[in-house]
């Protein structure tokens, strides 16, 4: 990932010492199963114990020679160790100790995100909570359609947000094993009882039936869960800049003092946090197509996933993490003009209750739906076209005869369509303030 993106908490567990670090815990694990089991003596285990390290920059070295990384760090800590280090590695394949150190890599990096996650969610509920109350224009196909509240709005925000923590807490537990089966997954020359011991001691599942592989439809739907996640942030930010526009204006993310949003225009406040998630989300979107590629490899595998795999995983956790951050910076601090709401519900002089009019015409004064849909849409098209109000338009329509003007101006009643609102949020009882 190039710096501008890059998270020091992700960075953290995909720099090269941490991965090493890593491979070292897989194979200590190992050693000590094999030493417990009687492989092992224990003189030789003490001192891999005390001893067993590794230098990145000599491992490099190794490699430039042997073109084979894990061979590379197997010599590097057999080095640090002495002639006990011929234990290490004992009845293993390189995938062994790089699939099961990439679960633990994966799982880190997946209690990062999740954490998040929440975070932004409880920002995301709190103000839903806020403004569970201030009315504004419900929009489809970015057209008014009927009055809603803007912490209703939110809400539904919350709530998917929540299905992406869920998601991913599904992932991380199923990406959360290892093998130690052998070359072709067959334990020749690791027997179950290894494996199951070193799973035990990383705190990892155990894959029940592996090639020399963990089998990549775990990892695809880890990739396609956060290209989802992706998507929901996406979404958010995508509301947020259409919010922010100047014909709308109802609310913006922050800017703060010092800010510029042109270099050619002064006035401009740009929603560039929110353009920079929608574009981001396109780049996780884009690592679902050679995750899922991944999934068929050669017979009991082939090398194939291998740089696909160096790519995208740190990037794409980069990326969400970066998405996540940035989205409960803009929702922290999110400017909201409900003044300004209350002004674009009226802007259409009444359209937005065209709805409601229409149930009315047809319970109150017994039209059938066709006939009061036709005096509905007549009225509303003069109302567009000609600007005047449809509540006057509808008070001097012959053609209604039953509902008198008191009675038509209260379907113009915004509350109507908040009555519900606490019965929604009660679904979410964590977030009532």
């Amino acid at each position: 990932m190039i710096p501008r993106y890059e998270t020091t908490e992700i960075k953290s567990i995909w720099d090269e010492q941490n991965k090493f670090q890593k491979w070292l815990e897989v194979e200590l694990a190992a050693c000590r199963a094999w030493n417990e089991a009687g492989a092992i003596p224990d003189d030789d285990f003490k001192n891999i114990v005390n001893n067993a390290g590794f230098n990145v920059k000599r491992i490099a070295e190794i490699e430039e020679v042997t073109q084979h990384d894990v061979i590379a760090f197997v010599s590097n800590v057999a080095e640090t160790i002495g002639e006990s280090g011929r234990f290490i590695h004992l009845g293993l394949t390189s995938s062994d100790v790089i699939d099961t150190a990439s679960s633990l890599l994966l799982g880190d990096s997946m209690s990062v995100i999740i954490e998040k996650l929440k975070k932004l969610r409880r920002t995301v509920g709190s103000k839903a909570w806020e403004y569970r109350f201030t009315p504004c224009a419900g929009r489809t196909h970015g057209i008014h359609a009927e009055p809603t509240s803007f912490g209703l709005k939110l809400l539904n925000h919350y709530a998917e947000i929540g299905r992406d923590i869920e998601r991913l807490s599904q992932s991380k537990k199923e990406i959360m094993v290892g093998k130690l089966s052998g070359a072709v997954g067959t334990y020749a020359n690791c027997p179950p009882s290894i494996e199951a011991r070193v799973c035990e001691l990383l705190g990892l599942g155990i894959d029940p039936v592996s090639t020399q592989v963990i089998q990549r439809d775990r990892h695809a739907r880890l990739v396609t869960d956060i290209a989802i996640c992706g998507a929901s942030l996406e979404r958010l930010a995508l509301e947020i800049r259409h919010l922010q526009r100047t014909e709308v204006l109802e609310a913006l993310e922050p800017f703060k003092k010092g800010q510029k949003g042109s270099s050619a225009m002064p006035h401009k406040k740009n929603p560039i946090l929110c353009e920079r998630v929608c574009g981001m989300s396109r780049i996780l979107r884009g690592f679902t197509v050679p995750a899922l590629e991944d999934i068929a490899l050669w017979h009991e595998r082939d090398i194939s996933h291998s740089s696909v795999e160096r790519v995208i995983w740190p990037d794409m956790f980069h990326t969400v993490h970066y998405m996540t951050k940035t989205m409960d910076k803009v929702m922290s601090g999110l400017v909201v003009d409900d003044r300004k709401m209350a002004e674009n519900i009226e802007i259409t002089k009444g359209l937005l209750f065209s709805g409601r009019i229409l149930l009315a015409l047809v319970e109150k004064e017994g039209l059938s739906r066709e006939d009061a849909y036709a005096i509905t849409q007549s009225a509303a098209m003069k109302c567009w076209n000609e600007k005047v109000p449809l509540l006057d338009l509808l008070k001097s329509d012959g053609r209604i005869k039953k509902l008198q003007a008191k009675e038509l101006e209260s379907l113009f009643d915004i509350g109507y369509y908040l009555k519900h609102v606490d019965d929604i949020f009660d679904r979410f009882p964590e977030i009532r303030g």
